[in-house]
Protein backbone atom coordinates (compact mmCIF):
# COMPACT_ATOMS: atom_id res chain seq x y z
CA UNK A 1 0.00 0.00 0.00
CA UNK A 2 2.86 2.19 0.61
CA UNK A 3 3.89 2.13 -2.91
CA UNK A 4 0.39 3.33 -4.04
CA UNK A 5 0.51 6.69 -1.57
CA UNK A 6 4.04 7.54 -2.70
CA UNK A 7 2.51 7.44 -6.42
CA UNK A 8 -0.63 9.58 -5.67
CA UNK A 9 1.59 12.10 -3.96
CA UNK A 10 4.45 11.95 -7.05
CA UNK A 11 1.35 12.76 -9.29
CA UNK A 12 0.10 15.34 -7.19
CA UNK A 13 3.46 17.14 -7.31
CA UNK A 14 3.77 16.61 -11.35
CA UNK A 15 0.23 17.94 -12.06
CA UNK A 16 -0.87 21.23 -11.55
CA UNK A 17 -4.08 21.39 -9.48
CA UNK A 18 -4.10 18.63 -8.20
CA UNK A 19 -3.22 20.41 -4.29
CA UNK A 20 -5.25 22.90 -2.83
CA UNK A 21 -2.93 26.12 -3.73
CA UNK A 22 -2.14 28.12 -0.82
CA UNK A 23 -4.82 30.57 0.56
CA UNK A 24 -4.24 34.42 0.95
CA UNK A 25 -4.56 34.56 4.17
CA UNK A 26 -2.08 32.06 4.52
CA UNK A 27 0.58 34.14 2.11
CA UNK A 28 -0.05 36.70 4.44
CA UNK A 29 0.44 35.21 7.48
CA UNK A 30 4.18 33.78 6.12
CA UNK A 31 5.04 37.65 5.21
CA UNK A 32 6.67 39.83 8.43
CA UNK A 33 4.41 42.37 10.10
CA UNK A 34 5.96 45.94 10.24
CA UNK A 35 4.23 49.16 11.04
CA UNK A 36 5.03 50.59 7.19
CA UNK A 37 5.62 49.19 3.85
CA UNK A 38 8.11 52.44 2.97
CA UNK A 39 8.67 52.77 -0.97
CA UNK A 40 10.77 55.73 -1.82
CA UNK A 41 11.02 56.68 -5.30
CA UNK A 42 13.32 59.60 -5.94
CA UNK A 43 14.20 61.82 -9.77
CA UNK A 44 17.23 61.32 -11.72
CA UNK A 45 15.85 62.66 -14.72
CA UNK A 46 17.54 65.08 -16.94
CA UNK A 47 16.70 67.90 -15.18
CA UNK A 48 18.47 66.96 -12.41
CA UNK A 49 21.59 67.08 -12.13
CA UNK A 50 24.56 64.63 -10.66
CA UNK A 51 25.47 66.80 -8.16
CA UNK A 52 21.52 67.10 -7.27
CA UNK A 53 21.11 63.70 -7.53
CA UNK A 54 24.09 63.23 -4.89
CA UNK A 55 22.06 66.09 -2.83
CA UNK A 56 19.31 63.85 -2.72
CA UNK A 57 20.60 60.26 -2.30
CA UNK A 58 22.83 61.93 0.81
CA UNK A 59 19.72 63.94 1.99
CA UNK A 60 17.62 60.29 2.80
CA UNK A 61 20.73 58.81 4.30
CA UNK A 62 21.12 61.11 6.50
CA UNK A 63 17.59 61.55 7.29
CA UNK A 64 16.73 57.76 7.93
CA UNK A 65 19.44 57.86 11.17
CA UNK A 66 18.12 61.31 12.29
CA UNK A 67 17.05 60.42 15.93
CA UNK A 68 13.86 61.66 15.28
CA UNK A 69 13.10 59.36 12.43
CA UNK A 70 14.48 56.34 14.93
CA UNK A 71 12.37 57.43 17.59
CA UNK A 72 9.13 57.35 15.03
CA UNK A 73 10.44 54.09 13.54
CA UNK A 74 10.52 52.57 17.39
CA UNK A 75 7.11 53.83 18.47
CA UNK A 76 4.69 51.88 16.18
CA UNK A 77 2.90 48.93 17.36
CA UNK A 78 5.66 46.59 15.99
CA UNK A 79 8.61 48.84 16.09
CA UNK A 80 10.06 47.94 12.72
CA UNK A 81 8.96 49.23 9.50
CA UNK A 82 10.48 47.48 5.86
CA UNK A 83 11.59 50.36 3.25
CA UNK A 84 12.85 50.00 -0.14
CA UNK A 85 14.25 52.54 -2.33
CA UNK A 86 14.70 53.45 -6.41
CA UNK A 87 15.47 56.16 -8.87
CA UNK A 88 13.25 56.92 -11.78
CA UNK A 89 13.19 58.52 -14.79
CA UNK A 90 11.57 58.07 -18.25
CA UNK A 91 8.68 55.20 -17.95
CA UNK A 92 11.37 52.76 -18.76
CA UNK A 93 14.18 53.89 -15.85
CA UNK A 94 13.39 52.40 -12.79
CA UNK A 95 16.85 51.52 -10.93
CA UNK A 96 16.62 49.61 -7.84
CA UNK A 97 19.37 51.25 -5.02
CA UNK A 98 17.62 48.82 -2.08
CA UNK A 99 15.42 45.71 -2.32
CA UNK A 100 12.81 45.54 0.99
CA UNK A 101 14.76 45.78 3.94
CA UNK A 102 13.92 46.31 8.00
CA UNK A 103 14.84 48.90 9.87
CA UNK A 104 14.28 49.07 14.10
CA UNK A 105 16.66 50.72 15.37
CA UNK A 106 19.48 52.99 14.52
CA UNK A 107 21.82 49.89 13.69
CA UNK A 108 19.32 48.91 10.79
CA UNK A 109 19.01 52.74 10.35
CA UNK A 110 22.93 52.64 9.24
CA UNK A 111 23.24 49.81 7.47
CA UNK A 112 20.28 51.12 5.00
CA UNK A 113 22.28 54.63 4.93
CA UNK A 114 25.67 52.98 4.26
CA UNK A 115 23.67 50.90 1.51
CA UNK A 116 22.47 53.76 -0.10
CA UNK A 117 25.43 55.95 -0.80
CA UNK A 118 27.74 52.45 -1.82
CA UNK A 119 25.28 52.33 -5.16
CA UNK A 120 26.31 54.15 -7.61
CA UNK A 121 24.15 57.28 -9.32
CA UNK A 122 22.80 57.43 -12.70
CA UNK A 123 21.06 59.91 -14.87
CA UNK A 124 18.20 59.32 -16.88
CA UNK A 125 16.95 61.88 -19.27
CA UNK A 126 12.70 62.21 -19.45
CA UNK A 127 10.20 62.45 -16.41
CA UNK A 128 7.76 60.00 -16.32
CA UNK A 129 5.98 60.29 -12.81
CA UNK A 130 3.47 57.43 -13.93
CA UNK A 131 6.45 55.37 -14.54
CA UNK A 132 7.70 55.62 -11.60
CA UNK A 133 4.14 55.05 -9.66
CA UNK A 134 3.41 51.80 -12.13
CA UNK A 135 6.93 50.52 -11.31
CA UNK A 136 6.04 50.78 -7.73
CA UNK A 137 2.83 48.31 -7.60
CA UNK A 138 4.70 44.96 -8.28
CA UNK A 139 7.43 45.90 -5.97
CA UNK A 140 4.82 46.60 -3.23
CA UNK A 141 3.11 42.53 -4.61
CA UNK A 142 6.40 41.57 -4.03
CA UNK A 143 7.81 43.02 -0.74
CA UNK A 144 8.61 39.98 2.12
CA UNK A 145 6.67 42.22 4.31
CA UNK A 146 3.18 42.57 5.68
CA UNK A 147 2.74 46.61 6.79
CA UNK A 148 -0.49 48.26 8.41
CA UNK A 149 -0.22 50.94 5.85
CA UNK A 150 1.78 50.85 2.31
CA UNK A 151 2.79 54.29 1.24
CA UNK A 152 4.68 55.04 -2.32
CA UNK A 153 6.99 58.57 -1.86
CA UNK A 154 7.49 60.17 -4.51
CA UNK A 155 10.04 63.13 -4.91
CA UNK A 156 11.14 65.21 -8.02
CA UNK A 157 11.63 68.29 -9.74
CA UNK A 158 9.16 68.20 -12.92
CA UNK A 159 5.93 67.25 -13.69
CA UNK A 160 5.39 64.04 -16.07
CA UNK A 161 6.07 64.20 -19.42
CA UNK A 162 6.33 61.07 -20.32
CA UNK A 163 4.87 57.57 -20.24
CA UNK A 164 1.12 57.48 -18.90
CA UNK A 165 -1.02 60.00 -17.91
CA UNK A 166 0.02 60.79 -14.13
CA UNK A 167 -3.19 60.88 -12.66
CA UNK A 168 -4.00 57.43 -14.15
CA UNK A 169 -1.29 55.54 -12.45
CA UNK A 170 -2.58 57.61 -9.59
CA UNK A 171 -5.63 56.14 -9.07
CA UNK A 172 -4.67 52.08 -10.52
CA UNK A 173 -2.24 52.81 -7.19
CA UNK A 174 -4.67 54.03 -4.83
CA UNK A 175 -6.90 51.15 -6.13
CA UNK A 176 -4.51 49.07 -5.05
CA UNK A 177 -4.81 50.21 -1.28
CA UNK A 178 -1.38 52.14 -1.98
CA UNK A 179 -1.31 56.30 -0.18
CA UNK A 180 0.61 58.03 -2.68
CA UNK A 181 2.76 60.90 -0.71
CA UNK A 182 5.08 63.82 -2.51
CA UNK A 183 8.26 65.82 -2.06
CA UNK A 184 8.31 68.36 -4.86
CA UNK A 185 11.34 69.98 -4.88
CA UNK A 186 11.35 73.55 -6.50
CA UNK A 187 14.52 74.26 -8.33
CA UNK A 188 15.04 77.45 -10.04
CA UNK A 189 18.04 76.40 -11.90
CA UNK A 190 18.25 76.13 -15.24
CA UNK A 191 17.09 72.88 -16.54
CA UNK A 192 20.07 71.50 -18.54
CA UNK A 193 18.06 70.27 -21.84
CA UNK A 194 16.40 73.91 -21.82
CA UNK A 195 13.31 72.62 -20.87
CA UNK A 196 10.27 75.12 -19.15
CA UNK A 197 10.16 74.69 -15.21
CA UNK A 198 6.64 74.56 -13.89
CA UNK A 199 6.63 76.91 -11.18
CA UNK A 200 3.78 75.76 -8.74
CA UNK A 201 5.12 72.29 -8.57
CA UNK A 202 3.55 71.68 -5.25
CA UNK A 203 0.66 72.58 -7.05
CA UNK A 204 0.60 69.68 -9.54
CA UNK A 205 1.61 67.27 -6.97
CA UNK A 206 -1.54 68.10 -4.53
CA UNK A 207 -3.43 67.79 -7.72
CA UNK A 208 -2.46 65.36 -9.71
CA UNK A 209 0.26 62.98 -8.23
CA UNK A 210 -0.41 62.46 -4.36
CA UNK A 211 -3.84 60.48 -3.29
CA UNK A 212 -5.46 58.10 -0.79
CA UNK A 213 -6.41 59.00 2.95
CA UNK A 214 -4.11 61.13 4.83
CA UNK A 215 -1.79 62.16 1.67
CA UNK A 216 0.30 65.39 2.09
CA UNK A 217 3.04 66.98 0.05
CA UNK A 218 6.15 68.74 2.01
CA UNK A 219 7.63 71.09 -0.23
CA UNK A 220 12.03 71.17 -0.52
CA UNK A 221 12.38 74.67 -1.26
CA UNK A 222 15.67 73.74 -3.05
CA UNK A 223 18.24 71.14 -3.54
CA UNK A 224 20.35 72.40 -0.95
CA UNK A 225 17.66 72.08 1.69
CA UNK A 226 16.41 68.71 1.07
CA UNK A 227 17.88 66.83 3.94
CA UNK A 228 15.54 68.76 6.12
CA UNK A 229 11.99 68.29 3.79
CA UNK A 230 13.24 64.44 3.95
CA UNK A 231 13.21 64.41 7.70
CA UNK A 232 10.22 66.10 8.17
CA UNK A 233 8.62 63.63 5.78
CA UNK A 234 9.17 60.36 7.29
CA UNK A 235 8.43 61.73 10.82
CA UNK A 236 5.47 62.37 9.74
CA UNK A 237 5.02 58.95 7.15
CA UNK A 238 6.36 56.53 9.88
CA UNK A 239 4.99 58.21 13.44
CA UNK A 240 1.27 59.29 12.18
CA UNK A 241 -1.64 57.38 10.38
CA UNK A 242 -4.85 58.04 9.00
CA UNK A 243 -8.13 57.10 9.98
CA UNK A 244 -9.51 55.36 7.48
CA UNK A 245 -10.91 52.98 5.55
CA UNK A 246 -10.91 49.18 6.92
CA UNK A 247 -10.25 48.05 3.19
CA UNK A 248 -7.10 50.43 3.35
CA UNK A 249 -5.56 47.67 5.87
CA UNK A 250 -4.14 50.85 7.82
CA UNK A 251 -4.13 52.06 11.45
CA UNK A 252 -2.77 54.14 14.21
CA UNK A 253 -3.48 57.83 15.26
CA UNK A 254 -4.72 60.76 13.04
CA UNK A 255 -2.72 63.21 11.53
CA UNK A 256 -2.62 66.09 12.93
CA UNK A 257 -1.41 69.49 11.57
CA UNK A 258 1.27 70.79 13.70
CA UNK A 259 3.85 71.32 11.31
CA UNK A 260 4.21 74.12 8.13
CA UNK A 261 3.40 71.41 5.59
CA UNK A 262 0.22 70.98 3.37
CA UNK A 263 -2.13 68.21 3.54
CA UNK A 264 -4.18 66.96 0.83
CA UNK A 265 -6.68 64.41 -0.63
CA UNK A 266 -5.44 64.16 -4.07
CA UNK A 267 -8.91 65.38 -4.65
CA UNK A 268 -8.25 69.10 -5.81
CA UNK A 269 -8.13 70.14 -9.16
CA UNK A 270 -5.00 71.57 -10.30
CA UNK A 271 -6.23 74.14 -12.82
CA UNK A 272 -3.66 74.01 -15.63
CA UNK A 273 -4.39 70.54 -16.19
CA UNK A 274 -3.01 67.00 -15.56
CA UNK A 275 -1.14 67.00 -18.85
CA UNK A 276 0.69 70.03 -18.36
CA UNK A 277 3.64 68.18 -18.47
CA UNK A 278 3.23 66.48 -21.98
CA UNK A 279 2.07 70.03 -23.77
CA UNK A 280 5.14 71.83 -22.41
CA UNK A 281 7.42 68.72 -23.54
CA UNK A 282 5.79 68.86 -27.22
CA UNK A 283 5.71 72.75 -27.20
CA UNK A 284 9.62 72.71 -26.60
CA UNK A 285 10.54 70.16 -29.18
CA UNK A 286 7.81 72.05 -31.61
CA UNK A 287 9.94 74.75 -31.65
CA UNK A 288 12.99 73.06 -31.62
CA UNK A 289 12.49 71.75 -34.98
CA UNK A 290 10.47 74.93 -36.56
CA UNK A 291 13.63 76.61 -35.67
Amino acid sequence: MQWRWLAVLTLALLVPGLLPAPSVAQATREKRPVDLELLLAIDISGSVDPDEAKLQREGYAKALVDPQVVKAIRGGIHGRIAIAYFEWADNFTNNSVLDWTEISDLASARAVSAKLLDVPIRIGRRTSISGAILAALPRFAESPYQGLRRVLDISGDGPNNAGDPVDLARDRALAAGIVINGLPIINDRPNPWGMPVLEDLDRYYEGCVIGGPGSFVVVAESFDTFHEAVRRKLVLEIASAPIVPRQWHQAGPPVRLNQPFRLAQGEQRYPKGCDVGERQSQEFWRRRFDQ
